[in-house]
């Protein structure tokens, strides 16, 4: 028998199991993240010292943007994790409505519920 009582620091709409599932999945990205940016780094440091024309100009400006995507997504992530800790994770920044359990399964570091994720991205 599965247990889905929730715990009275996260969102009445998580469960226990819901939130150990979700952290779980933040940590993982967060190892991936951090051991992408070592690569692109170690790689980008490397290359920047062996320029060899324009091709290897793009490859460092490429691997430079990874890295900057990368240090974006890690600190969205790191953002939930604090945001489970005091209890806030799950709540839009915004319409301070849940975000649906289905989105954070899917981006679980989401600060928006979809709604609001829509309006902000269609905003000019």
């Amino acid at each position: 028998m599965v247990n889905h009582q929730t715990i009275g620091r996260g969102p009445a709409h998580l469960s226990t199991e819901d939130l150990a599932a979700l952290r779980e999945n933040l940590h993982e990205q967060r190892l991936f993240r951090q051991e992408q940016l070592r690569e692109l780094t170690g790689a980008v440091a490397s290359r920047v010292e062996d320029r060899l024309g324009q091709r290897a100009a793009s490859q460092v400006e490429v691997r430079v943007r990874l890295a900057a995507s990368a240090r974006m997504v890690l600190a969205d992530v790191e953002a939930a994790l604090a945001r489970m800790d005091d209890g806030t994770y799950g709540i839009c920044h915004l319409c301070r409505r849940p975000v649906e359990r289905e989105r954070l399964r899917i981006v679980p570091q989401a600060r928006y519920c979809a709604r609001c994720q829509q309006v902000r991205e269609t905003e000019p």
